[in-house]
Protein backbone atom coordinates (compact mmCIF):
# COMPACT_ATOMS: atom_id res chain seq x y z
CA UNK A 1 0.00 0.00 0.00
CA UNK A 2 1.04 3.54 -0.81
CA UNK A 3 -0.37 6.98 -0.51
CA UNK A 4 -2.30 8.07 -3.65
CA UNK A 5 -0.39 10.00 -6.13
CA UNK A 6 -2.35 13.32 -7.42
CA UNK A 7 -2.52 13.73 -11.04
CA UNK A 8 -1.57 17.35 -12.11
CA UNK A 9 -3.21 17.40 -15.46
CA UNK A 10 -5.41 20.67 -15.85
CA UNK A 11 -8.92 19.73 -14.65
CA UNK A 12 -11.96 22.18 -15.71
CA UNK A 13 -12.37 25.09 -13.23
CA UNK A 14 -15.88 24.71 -11.19
CA UNK A 15 -18.78 26.71 -13.12
CA UNK A 16 -22.41 26.81 -13.68
CA UNK A 17 -23.61 22.81 -12.26
CA UNK A 18 -23.99 20.10 -14.88
CA UNK A 19 -27.40 18.73 -15.61
CA UNK A 20 -27.56 14.78 -15.86
CA UNK A 21 -25.37 12.98 -18.66
CA UNK A 22 -27.91 11.49 -21.31
CA UNK A 23 -28.20 7.89 -21.66
CA UNK A 24 -30.18 4.91 -23.02
CA UNK A 25 -31.04 1.19 -21.93
CA UNK A 26 -28.13 -1.38 -22.29
CA UNK A 27 -29.11 -5.03 -22.48
CA UNK A 28 -27.99 -7.48 -19.52
CA UNK A 29 -28.59 -10.81 -18.20
CA UNK A 30 -32.75 -11.12 -17.28
CA UNK A 31 -33.60 -7.39 -18.69
CA UNK A 32 -31.66 -4.45 -19.17
CA UNK A 33 -29.93 -1.01 -17.49
CA UNK A 34 -29.93 2.17 -17.70
CA UNK A 35 -26.64 3.95 -18.93
CA UNK A 36 -25.37 7.10 -19.06
CA UNK A 37 -22.56 8.28 -21.45
CA UNK A 38 -20.05 11.16 -20.68
CA UNK A 39 -18.22 11.76 -23.50
CA UNK A 40 -13.76 12.35 -23.95
CA UNK A 41 -13.35 15.86 -24.27
CA UNK A 42 -9.08 15.18 -24.13
CA UNK A 43 -6.51 18.17 -23.17
CA UNK A 44 -8.36 21.76 -21.68
CA UNK A 45 -6.88 24.73 -23.07
CA UNK A 46 -3.79 25.87 -21.14
CA UNK A 47 -2.82 22.60 -21.04
CA UNK A 48 0.76 21.67 -22.84
CA UNK A 49 -0.79 18.62 -23.80
CA UNK A 50 -1.65 18.07 -27.52
CA UNK A 51 -5.31 16.05 -28.24
CA UNK A 52 -2.89 13.15 -30.35
CA UNK A 53 -0.48 13.09 -26.63
CA UNK A 54 -3.45 12.27 -24.19
CA UNK A 55 -4.91 8.87 -23.59
CA UNK A 56 -8.58 7.99 -24.94
CA UNK A 57 -9.49 5.36 -21.99
CA UNK A 58 -12.29 3.77 -20.88
CA UNK A 59 -14.36 4.08 -17.55
CA UNK A 60 -17.30 2.43 -15.83
CA UNK A 61 -18.67 3.97 -12.72
CA UNK A 62 -20.88 2.13 -10.29
CA UNK A 63 -23.29 3.82 -7.82
CA UNK A 64 -24.33 2.72 -4.07
CA UNK A 65 -27.30 1.84 -2.38
CA UNK A 66 -30.22 4.01 -3.03
CA UNK A 67 -27.89 5.69 -5.35
CA UNK A 68 -27.87 6.45 -9.33
CA UNK A 69 -26.00 7.01 -12.16
CA UNK A 70 -26.66 10.84 -11.61
CA UNK A 71 -23.89 10.30 -8.57
CA UNK A 72 -21.39 10.12 -11.26
CA UNK A 73 -22.38 13.18 -13.00
CA UNK A 74 -19.54 15.77 -11.91
CA UNK A 75 -16.68 13.55 -11.11
CA UNK A 76 -17.42 11.92 -14.93
CA UNK A 77 -16.93 15.24 -16.27
CA UNK A 78 -13.52 16.03 -14.51
CA UNK A 79 -12.31 12.42 -15.70
CA UNK A 80 -13.90 13.19 -19.04
CA UNK A 81 -9.78 14.89 -19.87
CA UNK A 82 -8.93 11.18 -20.10
CA UNK A 83 -11.71 9.39 -20.20
CA UNK A 84 -15.39 7.90 -22.63
CA UNK A 85 -17.47 7.35 -18.80
CA UNK A 86 -20.07 5.80 -18.48
CA UNK A 87 -22.11 5.29 -15.42
CA UNK A 88 -25.12 2.49 -14.96
CA UNK A 89 -28.19 2.55 -12.98
CA UNK A 90 -27.78 -0.82 -10.90
CA UNK A 91 -31.05 -3.11 -11.25
CA UNK A 92 -33.72 -1.65 -9.60
CA UNK A 93 -32.52 1.87 -9.33
CA UNK A 94 -32.61 4.93 -11.46
CA UNK A 95 -34.44 4.00 -14.44
CA UNK A 96 -33.55 0.72 -14.22
CA UNK A 97 -35.91 -2.31 -13.60
CA UNK A 98 -35.74 -4.41 -10.95
CA UNK A 99 -34.13 -7.54 -11.03
CA UNK A 100 -35.89 -11.03 -10.65
CA UNK A 101 -34.51 -11.47 -7.06
CA UNK A 102 -32.26 -9.12 -5.71
CA UNK A 103 -28.93 -10.34 -4.74
CA UNK A 104 -25.54 -8.97 -4.93
CA UNK A 105 -24.63 -11.69 -7.78
CA UNK A 106 -27.39 -10.30 -10.03
CA UNK A 107 -25.22 -6.56 -9.75
CA UNK A 108 -22.08 -8.38 -10.36
CA UNK A 109 -23.48 -9.74 -13.74
CA UNK A 110 -25.19 -6.46 -14.85
CA UNK A 111 -21.68 -4.74 -14.10
CA UNK A 112 -19.86 -7.54 -16.20
CA UNK A 113 -22.63 -7.28 -18.65
CA UNK A 114 -22.22 -3.91 -19.17
CA UNK A 115 -18.17 -3.87 -19.27
CA UNK A 116 -18.49 -6.49 -21.91
CA UNK A 117 -20.95 -3.44 -23.99
CA UNK A 118 -18.40 -0.45 -23.25
CA UNK A 119 -15.54 -2.95 -24.40
CA UNK A 120 -16.74 -4.19 -27.53
CA UNK A 121 -18.02 -0.62 -28.82
CA UNK A 122 -16.16 0.87 -31.81
CA UNK A 123 -13.86 4.03 -31.44
CA UNK A 124 -10.78 4.39 -29.14
CA UNK A 125 -10.24 2.26 -26.08
CA UNK A 126 -12.17 -0.72 -27.91
CA UNK A 127 -11.09 -4.04 -27.08
CA UNK A 128 -9.18 -2.80 -24.19
CA UNK A 129 -9.64 -3.10 -20.27
CA UNK A 130 -11.99 -0.35 -18.08
CA UNK A 131 -11.11 1.69 -15.26
CA UNK A 132 -13.58 0.54 -12.85
CA UNK A 133 -14.84 3.10 -9.69
CA UNK A 134 -17.41 2.13 -7.65
CA UNK A 135 -18.55 3.68 -4.52
CA UNK A 136 -20.36 1.86 -1.83
CA UNK A 137 -22.78 -1.19 -2.25
CA UNK A 138 -20.99 -0.55 -6.43
CA UNK A 139 -17.56 -0.93 -4.68
CA UNK A 140 -18.38 -4.25 -3.43
CA UNK A 141 -19.99 -5.05 -6.69
CA UNK A 142 -16.73 -3.59 -8.17
CA UNK A 143 -14.45 -6.18 -6.10
CA UNK A 144 -16.32 -9.37 -7.02
CA UNK A 145 -16.19 -7.71 -10.60
CA UNK A 146 -12.32 -7.44 -10.56
CA UNK A 147 -11.95 -10.82 -8.89
CA UNK A 148 -13.98 -12.70 -11.41
CA UNK A 149 -13.26 -11.26 -14.16
CA UNK A 150 -9.72 -9.76 -14.27
CA UNK A 151 -9.81 -9.24 -18.38
CA UNK A 152 -12.31 -6.15 -17.91
CA UNK A 153 -10.30 -4.45 -15.86
CA UNK A 154 -7.86 -2.00 -16.27
CA UNK A 155 -7.92 -0.58 -12.85
CA UNK A 156 -10.00 -0.47 -9.59
CA UNK A 157 -10.99 2.60 -7.68
CA UNK A 158 -13.22 2.06 -4.82
CA UNK A 159 -14.74 5.32 -2.86
CA UNK A 160 -15.70 4.00 0.63
CA UNK A 161 -16.73 0.65 -0.38
CA UNK A 162 -18.68 -1.15 1.50
CA UNK A 163 -16.65 -4.55 2.16
CA UNK A 164 -17.97 -6.81 5.37
CA UNK A 165 -18.41 -5.98 8.51
CA UNK A 166 -19.78 -7.75 11.48
CA UNK A 167 -21.55 -4.50 13.22
CA UNK A 168 -24.39 -2.15 11.45
CA UNK A 169 -23.55 1.31 11.89
CA UNK A 170 -25.56 3.76 14.07
CA UNK A 171 -26.62 5.62 11.39
CA UNK A 172 -28.76 3.18 9.90
CA UNK A 173 -32.13 2.82 11.23
CA UNK A 174 -33.52 0.03 13.59
CA UNK A 175 -35.94 -0.76 10.34
CA UNK A 176 -33.13 -1.03 7.79
CA UNK A 177 -30.78 -3.05 10.14
CA UNK A 178 -33.10 -5.25 10.83
CA UNK A 179 -33.80 -6.32 7.31
CA UNK A 180 -32.47 -10.03 7.29
CA UNK A 181 -35.65 -10.93 9.36
CA UNK A 182 -38.70 -12.54 7.61
CA UNK A 183 -41.31 -9.56 7.07
CA UNK A 184 -39.14 -6.92 8.41
CA UNK A 185 -38.50 -5.67 4.41
CA UNK A 186 -42.11 -4.90 4.35
CA UNK A 187 -42.11 -2.55 6.98
CA UNK A 188 -39.04 -0.89 6.28
CA UNK A 189 -40.76 -0.15 2.84
CA UNK A 190 -43.71 1.17 4.24
CA UNK A 191 -42.06 3.12 7.03
CA UNK A 192 -39.94 4.89 3.75
CA UNK A 193 -42.86 5.62 2.16
CA UNK A 194 -44.19 7.36 5.43
CA UNK A 195 -41.32 10.38 4.66
CA UNK A 196 -41.98 13.26 1.94
CA UNK A 197 -39.09 12.93 -1.23
CA UNK A 198 -37.87 16.18 0.88
CA UNK A 199 -37.42 14.66 4.41
CA UNK A 200 -36.07 11.48 2.96
CA UNK A 201 -33.20 13.64 0.76
CA UNK A 202 -32.28 15.87 3.43
CA UNK A 203 -31.99 12.77 5.75
CA UNK A 204 -30.01 11.02 3.72
CA UNK A 205 -27.56 14.13 3.40
CA UNK A 206 -26.84 14.19 7.18
CA UNK A 207 -25.59 10.67 7.12
CA UNK A 208 -24.03 10.96 3.80
CA UNK A 209 -22.09 13.57 3.65
CA UNK A 210 -19.14 15.06 5.85
CA UNK A 211 -20.48 18.55 5.47
CA UNK A 212 -24.46 18.76 3.90
CA UNK A 213 -24.19 22.99 4.11
CA UNK A 214 -21.42 21.99 1.02
CA UNK A 215 -24.32 20.23 -1.38
CA UNK A 216 -25.71 23.63 -3.53
CA UNK A 217 -29.19 23.81 -3.68
CA UNK A 218 -29.64 23.13 -6.60
CA UNK A 219 -28.54 19.45 -6.00
CA UNK A 220 -30.58 18.92 -3.15
CA UNK A 221 -33.38 20.23 -6.04
CA UNK A 222 -32.43 17.50 -8.44
CA UNK A 223 -32.18 14.70 -5.52
CA UNK A 224 -35.36 15.71 -4.55
CA UNK A 225 -37.01 15.49 -7.94
CA UNK A 226 -35.41 12.51 -8.74
CA UNK A 227 -36.74 10.97 -5.59
CA UNK A 228 -40.11 12.45 -6.34
CA UNK A 229 -39.98 10.17 -9.81
CA UNK A 230 -38.36 6.55 -7.93
CA UNK A 231 -41.47 7.05 -5.79
CA UNK A 232 -43.92 6.52 -9.11
CA UNK A 233 -42.22 2.99 -9.51
CA UNK A 234 -43.46 -0.02 -7.73
CA UNK A 235 -40.26 -1.37 -7.00
CA UNK A 236 -38.93 1.82 -5.38
CA UNK A 237 -39.06 0.50 -1.82
CA UNK A 238 -37.96 -3.00 -2.56
CA UNK A 239 -35.30 -1.85 -4.71
CA UNK A 240 -33.34 -0.69 -1.04
CA UNK A 241 -34.63 -2.79 1.97
CA UNK A 242 -33.94 -6.26 -0.41
CA UNK A 243 -30.67 -5.06 -2.02
CA UNK A 244 -29.75 -3.97 1.47
CA UNK A 245 -30.81 -7.88 2.66
CA UNK A 246 -28.67 -8.92 -0.15
CA UNK A 247 -25.55 -6.80 0.58
CA UNK A 248 -26.06 -8.12 4.42
CA UNK A 249 -26.47 -11.55 3.39
CA UNK A 250 -23.22 -11.43 1.38
CA UNK A 251 -21.24 -10.49 4.73
CA UNK A 252 -21.93 -14.00 5.93
CA UNK A 253 -20.33 -15.64 2.88
CA UNK A 254 -17.19 -17.91 4.08
CA UNK A 255 -14.50 -19.67 1.66
CA UNK A 256 -13.66 -17.99 -2.04
CA UNK A 257 -17.08 -16.20 -2.10
CA UNK A 258 -16.00 -13.98 1.00
CA UNK A 259 -15.21 -10.11 -0.52
CA UNK A 260 -12.14 -9.81 1.81
CA UNK A 261 -10.65 -12.73 -0.16
CA UNK A 262 -11.69 -12.18 -3.70
CA UNK A 263 -9.86 -8.48 -2.75
CA UNK A 264 -6.61 -10.54 -1.80
CA UNK A 265 -7.19 -11.51 -5.89
CA UNK A 266 -7.50 -8.59 -7.76
CA UNK A 267 -5.22 -7.92 -10.05
CA UNK A 268 -5.44 -4.57 -11.03
CA UNK A 269 -4.15 -1.46 -9.70
CA UNK A 270 -6.26 0.02 -6.91
CA UNK A 271 -6.96 2.98 -5.60
CA UNK A 272 -9.16 2.98 -2.48
CA UNK A 273 -10.54 6.47 -1.21
CA UNK A 274 -11.84 7.06 1.96
CA UNK A 275 -13.65 10.49 3.86
CA UNK A 276 -12.49 10.43 7.16
CA UNK A 277 -16.51 11.33 8.32
CA UNK A 278 -17.90 8.51 6.79
CA UNK A 279 -20.85 7.66 9.02
CA UNK A 280 -22.08 4.79 6.73
CA UNK A 281 -18.53 2.69 6.75
CA UNK A 282 -16.35 3.16 9.11
CA UNK A 283 -13.01 4.69 7.74
CA UNK A 284 -10.71 2.42 9.35
CA UNK A 285 -11.41 -0.29 7.18
CA UNK A 286 -9.78 2.04 4.54
CA UNK A 287 -6.31 1.29 5.22
CA UNK A 288 -7.21 -2.09 5.77
CA UNK A 289 -8.76 -2.65 2.49
CA UNK A 290 -5.32 -1.33 0.45
CA UNK A 291 -3.62 -3.69 2.61
CA UNK A 292 -5.74 -6.45 1.29
CA UNK A 293 -5.70 -5.65 -2.32
CA UNK A 294 -2.15 -6.59 -3.84
CA UNK A 295 -1.48 -3.56 -5.32
CA UNK A 296 -3.32 -0.25 -3.94
CA UNK A 297 -2.68 3.46 -3.18
CA UNK A 298 -4.80 4.70 -0.43
CA UNK A 299 -6.63 8.41 -0.27
CA UNK A 300 -8.28 9.61 2.85
CA UNK A 301 -9.83 12.94 2.67
CA UNK A 302 -10.11 14.91 5.57
CA UNK A 303 -13.73 16.63 6.46
CA UNK A 304 -15.48 14.07 3.55
CA UNK A 305 -18.31 11.60 4.19
CA UNK A 306 -19.70 8.53 2.31
CA UNK A 307 -19.44 10.11 -1.38
CA UNK A 308 -16.27 11.17 -1.87
CA UNK A 309 -17.19 11.97 -5.56
CA UNK A 310 -19.77 14.33 -4.77
CA UNK A 311 -18.61 16.42 -2.03
CA UNK A 312 -15.20 16.33 -2.85
CA UNK A 313 -14.60 15.70 -7.35
CA UNK A 314 -11.89 16.99 -7.78
CA UNK A 315 -9.35 15.26 -5.26
CA UNK A 316 -11.15 12.33 -6.17
CA UNK A 317 -10.51 12.56 -9.98
CA UNK A 318 -6.80 13.81 -9.03
CA UNK A 319 -6.32 10.78 -7.18
CA UNK A 320 -8.16 8.12 -10.07
CA UNK A 321 -5.96 10.26 -13.04
CA UNK A 322 -2.76 9.87 -11.14
CA UNK A 323 -3.69 5.75 -10.90
CA UNK A 324 -4.73 5.59 -14.69
CA UNK A 325 -1.51 7.37 -15.77
CA UNK A 326 0.75 4.91 -13.32
CA UNK A 327 -1.09 1.66 -14.55
CA UNK A 328 -0.45 2.65 -17.77
CA UNK A 329 3.57 4.37 -16.93
CA UNK A 330 2.87 7.83 -18.76
CA UNK A 331 3.36 9.79 -16.19
CA UNK A 332 3.73 13.25 -18.72
CA UNK A 333 3.44 15.35 -15.94
CA UNK A 334 4.74 16.60 -12.88
CA UNK A 335 5.56 13.06 -11.42
CA UNK A 336 5.61 14.75 -7.83
CA UNK A 337 1.45 15.01 -8.68
CA UNK A 338 1.11 18.41 -6.81
CA UNK A 339 -2.04 19.92 -7.02
CA UNK A 340 -0.56 23.45 -7.14
CA UNK A 341 -0.68 23.80 -10.92
CA UNK A 342 -3.38 26.25 -12.17
CA UNK A 343 -6.53 24.35 -13.68
CA UNK A 344 -7.48 24.30 -17.05
CA UNK A 345 -10.83 26.51 -18.12
CA UNK A 346 -13.27 25.31 -20.29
Amino acid sequence: MTDARLSSVPLPRPGALLPPWPGAMVPVTGGEVFVRHTPWCGPLPGSDLVEAEVPHERALYVHGLGGASTNWTDLAALLAVRFDGWALDLPGFGQSAPPPRYSIHRHVQAVVDVLEWIVARPGPGQGRPVHLVGNSLGGLVSVWVAARRPDLVATLTLISAAMPVYRVPAAFDRAIALVLLPGVPALAERRLAGASPEQRVRGLLQMCFGDPSRVPPERVAEAVEETRRRDEQPWAGQALTRSLRGLMSSYLRVGRANAWRMARSVRAPSLVVWGDRDKLVDPELAPRLAEVLPDARLQVQAGIGHLAMLEAPEPTARAVLGLAEDAAGDRATDPVGGNDLPAGQV
